[in-house]
């Protein structure tokens, strides 16, 4: 917030300048300009400005401008860019694995108890950023996963068998192996070179993103979506503790509150804008849809927990890992 000095004091800061200049912080995004996330981040923005009397503004960047999100995480945390909301990076640290475990909720509700605020999995987040001095001021869910594929699917609800699709998986041990838990031939692939790998025949789908992601990045390549609840996808509003520090208390103070209440708005839309995308694939594109049972569902989830929750759980550290599990009641 803007403080009016008085007297001498306030003539010594004009003549070195003035006050100081307002904050002008970077904001990292991996979805295209125009996409849901875009327009909320600048509404949020908007609403940062405003509560700060304009002097802390925020600057949108989408479809990874500013870097790939691995790299833009380990740029927050040494404060070379000031804020992302994204996926957790989880080559700086495994054990961010646990944001994506596979099948670790089963519905909107039992989402939001895991990664809404004061969720486990929300906290512990919360405590590895701070790890890379940085500071989580919002989660941001975003679906439930699904897989895309460019082929007509091979009983996509029965995971008993290998049905000899590769996909595109992303470089994540969990994904991989849930892939191959699934049925199908888990090939990891930067996001940067899927939608290619796909169109040129070099795998056949995806696995990692859900309706919305299909859409907005791979729906010329996607002929049926499968709706298989893979994975709760959760990003995060992250900032660098070194820009959060600069700021004074009152616009620090602002921050957080615009971050929760951008939080507790999503929350409350995205279950529907789910629906949403998975309608356009279908009504825009002519997408295969398909339907899966409760039963199918609870078979997938069955397996990927016997065959994929042990080794990602030695991944990120066994007792760490299952002592989350324990929490959430798993």
């Amino acid at each position: 917030m803007k403080h009016m000095l008085l007297g001498t004091a306030a003539l010594g800061l004009l003549a070195f300048g003035g006050i100081a200049d307002a904050a002008d912080l970077k904001m990292s995004h991996v979805r295209p300009q125009d996409a849901t996330i875009d327009k909320e981040l600048r509404a949020f923005s908007e609403n940062v400005s405003a509560a700060t009397d304009g002097d802390v503004s925020i600057n949108i960047f989408p479809a990874s401008a500013l870097g790939d999100y691995t790299t833009v995480q380990e740029r927050v945390s040494v404060g070379a860019i000031e804020m992302a909301t994204q996926p957790a990076a989880t080559g700086a640290d495994r054990r961010m694995q646990i944001s994506s475990f596979p099948y670790l909720a089963n519905s909107w509700d039992e989402a939001r108890a895991i990664y809404g605020p004061d969720g486990p999995v929300r906290e512990v987040m919360a405590d590895l950023y701070a790890e890379q001095d940085i500071t989580m001021l919002a989660a941001y869910p975003v679906y439930f996963g699904g897989i895309s594929l460019n082929t007509e699917p091979v009983n996509p609800g029965d995971p008993s068998d290998s049905n000899g699709i590769k996909v595109r998986v992303p470089g994540i041990k969990s994904f991989q192996l849930t892939g191959q838990a699934l049925g199908y031939i888990p090939s990891p692939i930067p996001f940067s070179e899927a939608f290619t790998a796909i169109q040129t025949g070099v795998v056949d789908g995806v696995i990692g993103s859900g309706a919305e992601g299909y859409y907005a990045s791979f729906r010329d390549v996607t002929q049926a979506y499968i709706p298989a609840n893979t994975h709760f996808e959760v990003w995060y509003m992250i900032i660098s503790n070194s820009a959060l520090s600069e700021l004074d208390a009152e616009d620090q103070d602002a921050l957080t509150q615009a971050a929760a209440d951008f939080e507790a708005t999503r929350w409350e839309v995205a279950e529907a804008d789910q629906g949403k995308w998975e309608q356009r694939l279908a009504d825009e594109l002519g997408t295969n849809v398909v339907e899966l049972s409760d039963a199918q569902l609870a078979a997938m989830a069955e397996k990927v927990r016997a065959d994929v929750w042990p080794e990602v759980l030695q991944d990120v550290g066994a007792e760490w890992g299952q002592s989350i599990l324990d929490e959430i009641g798993k």
